[in-house]
C-alpha cells in the first residue's frame, strides 16, 4: 500500500518515495470527489451529514499533502520539485471545484436557515458563516464564464508564485565566493569562519567558501572589516533573482512579479472589488484599506523623526571615528554594531557564548511550563527528514501527551531561508470521539555546531526562535475540536502574529535569561553587567528597524491598492515613493529587494505584510498586562491561554483580545516598547 495513504500519528518521512506522491494525491482527490457527490445526494442537510464528512475529507488530504509541501521547503531537489509542480495544478483545480460548487454552497446555507441551526453551538455557527464568506470570496456567485476565468487565473497564479520561490532559492544557492586568504575574513566571528571552511571542504576546495545563506550573509554585513567584500555580498543578496544579479546562472523574477500583480487585480475585479487590497482586507481585523493606510502612515509619522536622528548619529560616528565620508547600505549594519559597542560596550558576539542552543530550548520549554502549565519532553522519532531534526511532545498535568512538534534549526543547502512554523497535523475531534493530536514543524536557519563546539545563538536569533515557537504554541495548545477554527485556522491574518510577537518579549526579561544564559565553557550565568548593557541596548536603532518594516508594509499594500498594469515600471516607482517617505538608510539604484520579497510574492502575505505591525500593537499591549501583574503571573497566563492560544478562530480576534485585555488595543504600547514615547 502507498505509504502516504496509511493513517498514522506522524508523517513517514523516512519512508516517503517521491514516486508515491502523485498517485497518493490522485487517489485522495478521486475519493473526495466521490464522497462529495454522495454527500450532496442527500435531500436534507445537517451538521452531521455534511460538515463532519467534509472535515474528514479535508483532513485526509492535509495529512497526506502537508509532509510533501514541507519537504519542498526543507529538502528541495530537482526530482521533488518536478513532482510537486505536477501535483499543484491538481490541488488548485480541486480547491476551485469546491469553491465554485453551488450545490455545496447551497447545502451549507440551508443548514443556516434550517430549524436545526438553533441547536448548534456558537463555534459550529461561526464555521458555517466563515464558509459562506469564503465561498463568496472565491467566486461561487460568478456566472459560468467568469468562473472559468477565475479558475484559470488561480491556476496560473499558483504556478507563478511557486516559480518565484524556486527562482529565489536557486539564485541564493548558485552564488558563492571562494576565499583563499584568511585576511579577507577579518572581523568575522570564529564560528562563521569555521562554517565557511567546512562549506569549502564540502565543495572539495581549500580555504573558505562564502554563500548567501542568511547566517553567513548577516555575519559579513555586521562584522566583516573588508568593505569591498561587504559591498560584493550585499549586491549579490539584494539583486537575487533579478536582472541585476551578478551570478553566472541568472534567474529573473521581474516578469513573474508583473504577472502576479496583473492576475491578482483581475481576480479582485471579477469579484466586484476595486483593487486587490480591498479584496484582501475583507477577512482581516482592519476590514478597509483606509484603516490600514491610516495605521501605517501614523506609525511612519511618529517613527520617522526618531529614525532620522538615529541615522544622523550613525553617519557622524562613521565619519568622525572611522573616516567614512559617505555611509553606504553595506556599511550600515557594520558601523551600527561598532556604535552599539561604543555606546553600550556590548556586541551580539559577546553574548553568543552564553546562549547555547540546548540551554535556550530548555529555557523556552520551562517558560511554557511556568506560563501555561505544560511540560515539554524530547521523544524518539526515527521518521525525520534530516539527521539534525529533533522531535518533542507537550504533556498536560496528568502527564498525557497533547501535542508534538519537530525542530529543524540549522541552515543547509536546499533548505528555504528564514524561519517559519507550519502545521503538520491539526487538532480536531474524530468521528470516534478521540482527539487527533496536533503536530507542528518549527524551522530556523541558524549556524550548525562546529567541531568541538555547540551551536551558539545570537540574541537576535533567540528572538527569532521565540517568535516561531509562539506560532507553534497557538497551533499546539488549541482546545478547538473543529479543524476550521483549530490553532491558527480561522484567525484573521493580521492577528496571526500576536502569539509569536508576544513571546519575543520574554527574551529580554532577567528571570528568563537566568534560565537560558549559561556560558558554554565556564557554565557561569550571564553577568549582571552584561545583562544591564543588553537592556540598555534593547531599543538601539529601534526607529530605524520600525521604518524598515513600514517600508515593506507600505510597498506591499500600496502596490496592491494602486497597481495599474498599463503603467510601466510601477513596481519600482511605488517602492521608490515609499522609500522617499519612510526610509532613512541609503538605498543604491541596483537594489532589487522586491525580487526576493517572498512574503508578498510567495508566502500568502500579499496586501497583508502590514499585519506584522498591526499584530505587534496587540502583542505589546498584551505583554503590558503581564508587566503589570508579573511576567509569570499564573492567572494572567491562564487568561492568555484561554482567550488567545486555546480559542483559535472560534471568535473574532478583536473580541478575544478585549476579553483578555478588558479593552481595545492601544498603539501606545508599541511606541513605548520601542522607546518612542
Amino acid at each position: 500500500m502507498n505509504i502516504l495513504l496509511q493513517k498514522s500519528k506522524f508523517p513517514p518521512f523516512g519512508k516517503i518515495e517521491y514516486a508515491d506522491i502523485e498517485p497518493a494525491l490522485g487517489e485522495i482527490l478521486a475519493d473526495n470527489r466521490r464522497e462529495l457527490k454522495k454527500i450532496l445526494a442527500s435531500k436534507k442537510f445537517t451538521w452531521g451529514n455534511l460538515m463532519v464528512p467534509l472535515e474528514e475529507m479535508d483532513d485526509q488530504l492535509n495529512n497526506m499533502w502537508s509532509p510533501v509541501r514541507h519537504l519542498t521547503m526543507v529538502l528541495d531537489s530537482d526530482k521533488l520539485r518536478k513532482t510537486y509542480n505536477r501535483c499543484l495544478p491538481k490541488l488548485v483545480e480541486y480547491s476551485i471545484e469546491l469553491g465554485h460548487n453551488v450545490a455545496l454552497y447551497r447545502a451549507i446555507k440551508s443548514i443556516i436557515t434550517s430549524i436545526g441551526y438553533k441547536k448548534l453551538n456558537k463555534i459550529q455557527k461561526r464555521i458555517l458563516r466563515l464558509n459562506i464568506r469564503d465561498f463568496k470570496l472565491v467566486g461561487v456567485a460568478l456566472p459560468p464564464k467568469k468562473k472559468q476565468q477565475f479558475a484559470a487565473l488561480q491556476q496560473k497564479l499558483i504556478e507563478l508564485v511557486t516559480k518565484f520561490g524556486e527562482n529565489l532559492l536557486d539564485a541564493t544557492r548558485d552564488w558563492a565566493r571562494h576565499v583563499k586568504s584568511k585576511k579577507t575574513l577579518s572581523g568575522l566571528p570564529q564560528h562563521v569562519i569555521d562554517a565557511t571552511r567546512l562549506e569549502a571542504k564540502n565543495r572539495k576546495k581549500s580555504g573558505w567558501m562564502l554563500t548567501l545563506d542568511f547566517p553567513i550573509f548577516y555575519a559579513v554585513m555586521t562584522y566583516a572589516d573588508n568593505r569591498a567584500l561587504r559591498k560584493k555580498m550585499y549586491r549579490a543578496f539584494v539583486t537575487r533573482a533579478s536582472e541585476q544579479a551578478p551570478a553566472k546562472k541568472k534567474v529573473d523574477n521581474s516578469r513573474i512579479m508583473q504577472e502576479v500583480l496583473q492576475i491578482r487585480i483581475k481576480l479582485a475585479k471579477l469579484l466586484g472589488f476595486k483593487n486587490y487590497a480591498a479584496y484582501a482586507v475583507t477577512n482581516k481585523m482592519t476590514k478597509t484599506p483606509k484603516r490600514v493606510m491610516d495605521f501605517l502612515n501614523e506609525l511612519a509619522r511618529q517613527a520617522k523623526p526618531f529614525a532620522k536622528k538615529e541615522m544622523r548619529e550613525l553617519k557622524k560616528f562613521a565619519r568622525e571615528k572611522c573616516g567614512i565620508k559617505k555611509l553606504e547600505a553595506w556599511d550600515v549594519s557594520y558601523y551600527s554594531e561598532k556604535l552599539r559597542k561604543q555606546n553600550f560596550a556590548i556586541t551580539q558576539e559577546e553574548l553568543r557564548p552564553y546562549f547555547m542552543e540546548k540551554n535556550v530550548l530548555q529555557g523556552l520549554f520551562a517558560i511554557t511550563e511556568k506560563l501555561f502549565g505544560y511540560k515539554i519532553k524530547p521523544q524518539k522519532n526515527k521518521n525525520v527528514w534530516h539527521k539534525d531534526v529533533k522531535y518533542y511532545e507537550i504533556f498536560d498535568k496528568k502527564n498525557k501527551a497533547i501535542a508534538g512538534f519537530y525542530v529543524d534549526l540549522y541552515a543547509r543547502a536546499r533548505k528555504q531561508g528564514g524561519a517559519w512554523m507550519d502545521g503538520c497535523r491539526i487538532r480536531r475531534k474524530l468521528p470516534n470521539g478521540k482527539i487527533q493530536m496536533p503536530v507542528a514543524y518549527l524551522n530556523c536557519n541558524f549556524s550548525r555546531p562546529a567541531k568541538n563546539k555547540p551551536s551558539l545563538l545570537a540574541h537576535d536569533e533567540i528572538n527569532t526562535l521565540f517568535h516561531e515557537f509562539g506560532h507553534g504554541l497557538q497551533h499546539l495548545l488549541t482546545k478547538m475540536d473543529y479543524a476550521e477554527v483549530s490553532g491558527i485556522n480561522g484567525v484573521e491574518q493580521d492577528a496571526a502574529e500576536l502569539a509569536s510577537q508576544f513571546l519575543e518579549n520574554y527574551c529580554w526579561e532577567k528571570p528568563v535569561l537566568d534560565l537560558i544564559a549559561w556560558h558554554y565553557k565556564t557554565k557561569k550565568k550571564l553577568p549582571a553587567s552584561l545583562y544591564r548593557k543588553l537592556i540598555k541596548s534593547k531599543n538601539f536603532h529601534c526607529a530605524m528597524q520600525l521604518v524598515r518594516q513600514l517600508e515593506f508594509s507600505l510597498f506591499d499594500f500600496r502596490l496592491h491598492l494602486e497597481f495599474n498594469q498599463s503603467k510601466k515600471n510601477q513596481i519600482q516607482d511605488i517602492l521608490n515613493q515609499v522609500r522617499k517617505k519612510v526610509t532613512v538608510v541609503p538605498i543604491p539604484k541596483f537594489n532589487r529587494f522586491q525580487h526576493g520579497f517572498l512574503h508578498m510574492f510567495g508566502h500568502g502575505y500579499e496586501a497583508g505584510y502590514y499585519g506584522y505591525k498591526w499584530a505587534e500593537v496587540l502583542s505589546c499591549d498584551a505583554f503590558a498586562k503581564f508587566s503589570e501583574t508579573g511576567i509569570f503571573n499564573p492567572k494572567t497566563g491562564r487568561e492568555f491561554l484561554k482567550y488567545i492560544l486555546e480559542t483559535g478562530g472560534s471568535e473574532d480576534a478583536m473580541v478575544l483580545f478585549k476579553k483578555f485585555r478588558g479593552r481595545k488595543p492601544k498603539i501606545d504600547a508599541l511606541l513605548k516598547s520601542c522607546g518612542l514615547i
